[in-house]
């Protein structure tokens, strides 16, 4: 008989499945993911709203939805389930509870997820750590004293360790991707406006920003993605409709893909020599698979493509505060926030109406150049971070100072993954083994607007190949 109390074992689709042949029962699956936070969580912080008797009454009601009975996280930013807190990492967030679900939410929870709290996060979701004061940080389960990664750093820690074999995110510069590349997991960042944000938003930064989650399997991110994709009324634009279900796309073969490879920052700063490695050794292993792997690279000119990108984060990043601040009644101050935050938030006030549409301007520009590029190849493979993950502190969000000069340092850690959030192309990071201190490396890809299918099928071929989700990492539940 399956035993609902090893996650690793099953994943989100095959716990489905027991639940379809009634082989457990969601309340076998929400206890034993209970028991498996409380054993683990105090060691790595990934869950920091608990939301365990309404997931109890809610296994015993359950429907018949594509995903019924499986337990699932939340995350503590721009994710509103009716009746929970929504801090967004900040004690100056404190006291929002949303009345109704938004449409993610209630999407998630008509396909039957069982939502057991919401993970931890930085504080308005800024940055590639997860540290924040108001939760403290996130642990990484393979290194306790390393990152894993931001913003989506307690969810990261919570599929890792086995908690929850899926949980959600959301990503404006690589918030699903990074955490994913430290901790060992696939993490895949839709394209521009498949995951709705409504209703209280038409979508977030312009579009830079896309909702979907963190998963051990290629196939449970494939389902998770099939729940919740498609316009919703009102929506101001939304992406290509997808031609068949995910789901399918991960279980077809790939074809004969053209694949070009790069190891070189678009903006000029070093790559972690395990990265580089890493990132030749499966543009070996795609060759060796039937690709036609070249190493070539977008014409864009990185530096000023990432200008324009953070003055339009910046910008995003201010209209949030200004969110919150309508929310409670009252404008923040420096007290309010931490450092680092409070300091970014300034750079959106120092912008005019028209230098911020200057910057959209700029950044629009040079994404069509990066289009551009997939006439001629249908995905760009790069290392998905500079390095492996950092230790906690290295980017010292209490210290302050100059707010720009620590994004700049952020972003040399993660060099590559915003450059996708700015186009609104898909892109997905996928492990491709473990450095000698046995921390996670992963490589990136981006395809074509629109295209998660190729990636998707591209992604599930690797895991066969390559897989990755057998290993459990020293703190695991």
């Amino acid at each position: 008989m399956p035993q609902p109390d090893d996650a690793f074992a099953q994943d989100a689709t095959a716990q489905a499945d027991l639940v379809r042949r009634r082989q457990v029962s969601p309340r076998e699956l929400v206890d034993a993911a209970i028991a498996r936070i409380e054993r683990v969580n105090p060691t790595v912080n990934a869950v920091v709203i608990k939301t365990y008797e309404r997931a109890r009454a809610a296994a015993d009601r359950v429907g018949d939805g594509p995903l019924a009975g499986v337990p699932f996280l939340l995350k503590d930013i721009a994710c509103e389930e009716e009746g929970v807190p929504l801090r967004s990492a900040s004690a100056f967030g404190d006291g929002y509870v949303p009345a109704a679900d938004n449409t993610l939410v209630a999407r998630y929870r008509k396909a039957g997820l069982l939502f057991l709290g919401h993970t931890n996060a930085p504080e308005m979701g800024i940055g590639p750590t997860t540290e924040s004061r108001l939760w403290g940080p996130a642990r990484n389960p393979w290194d306790l004293s390393r990152s894993t990664g931001g913003s989506r750093g307690g969810a990261a820690a919570a599929v890792a360790t086995g908690m929850v074999a899926a949980a959600h995110g959301n990503d404006a510069g690589g918030s699903i991707r990074i955490p994913a590349a430290c901790c060992g997991l696939f993490g895949l960042k839709p394209t521009r406006a498949r995951v709705p944000v409504g209703p209280h938003v038409g979508d977030i930064i312009v579009g830079i920003a896309a909702d979907h989650a963190l998963t051990r399997s290629v196939r449970d991110s494939a389902l998770l993605l099939d729940v919740v994709a498609g316009p919703e009324p009102g929506a101001p634009y939304w992406a290509p409709p997808q031609e068949r279900p995910y789901v399918a796309e991960a279980a077809t073969a790939p074809g004969r893909l053209r694949i070009a490879f790069s190891t070189r920052s678009p903006i000029g700063t070093a790559i972690d020599p395990d990265c580089v490695a890493a990132t030749l050794a499966t543009a070996k292993l795609l060759e060796s698979l039937g690709h036609d792997v070249v190493e070539a690279e977008p014409a864009v000119d990185g530096e000023a493509y990432w200008r324009a990108f953070t003055a339009v984060i910046a910008a995003g990043i201010g209209w949030a505060l200004a969110g919150i601040e309508r929310r409670v009644g009252r404008a923040a101050t420096p007290a309010d926030l931490e450092p680092f935050v409070w300091g970014f938030t300034r750079r959106a006030g120092e912008q005019t109406a028209p230098q911020f549409l200057l910057a959209l301007q700029d950044m629009q520009r040079h994404a069509r150049a990066l289009a551009g590029f997939f006439a001629d190849h249908d995905v760009w493979l790069t290392p998905t971070l500079g390095s492996a993950a950092v230790p906690l502190g290295t980017f010292a969000l209490e210290q302050g100072g100059d707010a720009m000069a620590m994004r700049r340092r952020m972003n040399v850690f993660a060099p590559f993954t915003w450059m996708s959030n700015a186009s609104g192309q898909p892109a997905m990071s996928v492990p491709s083994g473990w450095n000698a201190a046995g921390l996670p490396l992963a490589t990136h890809y981006v395809a074509r607007f629109g295209d998660e299918a190729t990636l998707f099928r591209l992604a599930a071929q690797i895991e066969a190949a390559r897989p990755w989700a057998g290993r459990r990492p020293p703190v695991a539940a």
